[in-house]
């Protein structure tokens, strides 16, 4: 991996202007909201963007019909509209097939869906697989609508088209994959959804200009259909993918959340949080659940890939998540960038972590003489400092002995990676530690 200055403040303003260039698109798991935004994302990398059929079989599930929309409203006697799809694309039920007629009250309200816990958000609701229609409003909005007679209006079509998602691959120097992957199919939500499609974007965009030992692949899919058909239809392409994160819920002002691998015990529940530790910020670690986002069809029991999910708060544990509260008032470009880091942490240790044998092994080679205090004072005379530097070169030299990476020592001396990374390169530039291939 290249060594290259990062400069996070811009990465940070570029992953929040991104988010507001996709917030206002209408996606759902099939249909121009999905291209729109994939064409968006090709102006930054060049994802590569797929069609599969209506109808195509994948494992027990099917591809839906394809469902586009251009508007939408109901309207009062008078003809004003109560609720207006050009304001809000939350204010119509995902997958609402097209209607157009008037009704009474009694009949509109079973459409209707609301948030009495949260009156001044609307929901945000679908219906995927099951023909309806419906409309999502505030509740204070709801407690005021009268008896009256109402025009409904959904100018949408179902029908026979494809499902769309965009791939792309960065080879590196070794065929095992590291798999990034978010989903692109909910309309008007920042934290849940965009948050993980603009980090993604942006960590392809930086991985593509370095060079890498492992190679990387970035899915933008609708979730869990979108999941599932990329797997149906890459099984082959499975055996390459070592490690895996999927990435969501990274723009809110919580503590991060690492949802380990099915197994629990892999390299990347070890990096991932060797990352959490090392950045000394609140977190916390849970073990899978075979509930939530895509890890869940990734770690499926007839894949059982080691993907994990790094989050801030998860899914369904903020107030804001499928409302209209998530919006870009939620989410801070702050915390994309801090998020943003934890993953480039991440990556750093993938392609840095090594083995290496100490060449002078029996008993301590003498340091000072070799010029490693004089090193150190340089950096910082600090005597404390200096004697940490030290420590982290005892560590490295006593537990090199082909057995342990620098990630296992890292994590077994609490020390930081990236110190521990630096006291073996200096180690190795004195001839005391030689890398090996494991």
């Amino acid at each position: 991996m290249v060594k290259t200055e990062i400069d996070y403040k811009k990465i940070g303003k570029n992953l929040y202007s991104l988010m507001e260039d996709l917030f206002p698109i209408c996606r759902s798991i099939t249909g121009n909201g999905v291209r729109e935004t994939l064409k968006i994302i090709k102006k930054i990398i060049p994802v590569e963007i797929k069609e599969v059929p209506s109808g195509t079989k994948v494992f027990d599930w099917v591809i839906p019909k394809e469902w586009n929309i251009k508007d939408a409203y109901v309207k009062d006697s008078k003809g004003n509209k109560i609720i207006d799809f050009q304001k809000t694309n939350l204010h119509v039920m995902n997958y609402s097939i097209p209607i157009h007629k008037k009704i009474k009250l009694k009949e509109l309200k079973p459409h209707l869906f609301t948030l009495p816990d949260h009156p001044d958000w609307i929901p945000y609701a679908h219906s995927y697989y099951k023909e309806n229609w419906g409309f999502c409003l505030t509740h204070n909005q709801y407690k005021k609508l009268k008896e009256d007679t109402y025009e409904v209006f959904i100018d949408s079509t179902l029908k026979n088209g494809s499902l769309t998602y965009g791939e792309y691959y960065i080879k590196g120097k070794s065929k095992d994959e590291i798999l990034f992957t978010c989903y692109i199919c909910h309309p008007s939500l920042c934290n849940d959804s965009l948050s993980g499609v603009v980090l993604v974007t942006y960590l392809a965009k930086l991985l593509s200009k370095m060079k890498l030992k492992y190679s990387y692949r970035f899915l933008f899919i609708p979730e869990t259909i979108g999941a599932i058909t990329w797997l149906s239809q890459n099984e082959k392409k499975t055996k390459n993918i070592k490690y895996g994160l999927v990435a969501t819920c990274l723009g809110d002002p919580g503590k991060y959340t690492y949802k380990k691998t099915r197994n629990g015990d892999t390299l990347i529940d070890k990096i991932v949080e060797k990352v959490l530790f090392d950045s000394k910020e609140d977190h916390q670690i849970l073990d899978f659940w075979p509930i939530g986002s895509d890890e869940r069809q990734f770690c499926s029991p007839g894949f059982n890939l080691n993907v994990g999910s790094l989050m801030r708060t998860v899914y369904g544990c903020f107030p804001q998540y499928h409302t209209s509260g998530d919006n870009l008032d939620f989410v801070d470009k702050k915390y994309l960038t801090g998020s943003f880091e934890k993953y480039m942490d991440a990556v750093y240790i993938f392609e840095n972590n090594a083995s290496y044998m100490n060449l002078n092994p029996k008993c301590e080679p003498q340091l000072r003489k070799r010029g490693f205090y004089d090193m150190a004072e340089k950096v910082d005379p600090d005597p404390v400092l200096v004697e940490v530097f030290i420590n982290e070169l005892l560590w490295v030299l006593n537990f090199s002995d082909g057995n342990n990476s620098i990630l296992d020592i890292a994590i077994r001396s609490g020390r930081d990676f990236k110190k521990i990374k630096y006291a073996a390169d200096a180690l190795v530039n004195k001839k005391l530690l030689k890398k090996i291939d494991k």
